[in-house]
């Protein structure tokens, strides 16, 4: 079986990768050529564990392809992804340019009958947008070719995309078609074979269930963050609240973390997205609203820590961070809570030196040299006035405290994940 998996970030790249590694002949597609050049090579554009070995094995054994043209991509393919980039807009829509502009481009090559999948995260009637292209695009060569498009939404969690995608918690596909299932049956098959549920409704249910999971999830974080703010209030300890709350069945213990909010590239634009989407409809998503402002006012909670905690002066001091990604195991960096935290200190004269296991070249290229980096944690301790943890990466969590005590100038932590016992 041929498919192209148009978009190289990272959910085609995952996305393709473990198709290939099912034995499908997967070919991958972006428009940016250095990127592909790179991915021949075996030279990996994003951090995830276990990707890149994967990349060069199916690429070794002529089960993966990286090309710039989609319609070299698509010939003899049973199934075309599209899976780009759908960065929110200003009012906070998501941005369907690129999936309509790949669209296009399959119209205008398409010579078969093929599926073409939705597989980047879009709002209700993206699926209908992209028939009509593709349509379109036919009808100006004068061809009548049959297609279906389907909605096939990612459930993927950085720093686990392998393994959330090879054993998958469900598979989502929407269709309209029996020939459409049909194909999708065929495609995900080595995964119904190994009992992971697969769940076949109708297209704007699918392109619904991806917003309504992650808006579901950031609901739980903002929740565990306002409950954080009334325990330092009335003396409670937020992480003996989770216990206790996640012990019910009903509630159960995942995504009950308090911390510095949530970042990352799908929580933050889906929750905007699917408030924005609701107003289209004349409906005022009220919970959404609330989730999405307490996580922005999360983002800063660490910073007012620090100015609270110097009496609102920390002109010429000098604080360590330790973490910048979103998140552990990826270096992804998009909306952060450090870019925020940073911004924040910095306008108040503070300076900041940074340390991350992996996402230090990915701050260098958003925010430069404004801040200093470390090369080690413990380096970036000497003489400062204080340490931001913002990331809860695994060789944070049991650190020398003695010798952390002797680098710094002030023997202070602002603990923006609950990780360190008080009493320690």
């Amino acid at each position: 079986m041929k498919i192209s998996m148009i978009g190289t970030g990272y959910v085609g790249l995952v996305s393709g990768t473990c198709f290939a590694e099912t034995g499908v002949s997967v070919t991958c597609v972006d428009i940016d050529e250095s990127k592909i050049q790179k991915l021949n090579k075996g030279i990996i554009p994003i951090y995830e564990p276990g990707l890149e070995p994967m990349v060069i094995k199916n690429k070794e054994k002529g089960q993966l392809f990286f090309t710039t043209s989609i319609a070299e991509s698509i010939k003899e393919a049973e199934v075309a992804f599209i899976a780009v980039g759908t960065p929110p807009d200003e009012d906070g829509s998501a941005d369907l340019q690129y999936v309509l502009a790949v669209a296009s481009e399959i119209g205008k090559h398409l010579d078969h009958y093929m599926v073409i999948v939705n597989k980047s995260t879009v709002p209700v009637g993206t699926a209908q947008k992209v028939k009509a292209t593709i349509q379109n695009e036919l009808q100006k060569r004068n061809v009548n070719y049959a297609f279906d498009v389907v909605s096939n939404p990612e459930f993927l969690k950085e720093g686990n995309a392998i393994e959330d995608f090879l054993r998958p918690d469900r598979i989502v596909i929407g269709v309209e078609s029996q020939e459409a299932e049909k194909v999708m049956r065929k495609l995900y098959k080595p995964f119904i074979l190994n009992n992971h549920p697969i769940v076949f409704m109708d297209i704007a249910s699918a392109e619904l269930t991806k917003y309504a999971a992650n808006a579901m999830l950031a609901t739980r974080i903002s929740f565990m963050n306002e409950i954080a703010r009334v325990c330092e209030l009335v003396g409670a300890d937020v992480n003996m609240v989770r216990k206790g709350i996640g012990s019910d069945p009903r509630i159960g213990s995942k995504f009950l973390y308090a911390g510095a909010g949530y970042g990352g590239s799908c929580f933050p634009k889906d929750v905007k997205a699917l408030i924005r989407t609701t107003r289209e409809y004349n409906y005022e998503f009220q919970v959404l609203k609330s989730v999405d402002e307490v996580n922005e006012e999360q983002k800063v909670i660490l910073a007012k820590k620090v100015l609270a905690h110097f009496n609102q002066n920390v002109k010429d001091k000098k604080f360590a961070m330790w973490g910048l990604s979103f998140k552990p195991n990826t270096d992804d960096m998009r909306e952060a809570p450090s870019l925020a935290i940073i911004k924040e200190l910095k306008q108040h004269g503070a300076g900041i030196i940074a340390y991350d296991p992996v996402a230090m070249d990915e701050s260098k290229r958003r925010i430069g040299n404004t801040i200093e980096y470390a090369q080690n944690p413990y380096d970036a301790l000497k003489n400062v006035n204080g340490l931001i943890l913002v990331t809860e990466w695994n060789e944070f969590r049991i650190p020398d405290l003695n010798k952390m005590k002797e680098l710094m100038s002030e023997p202070v932590i602002f603990d923006g994940r609950n990780i360190y016992e008080p009493s320690e």
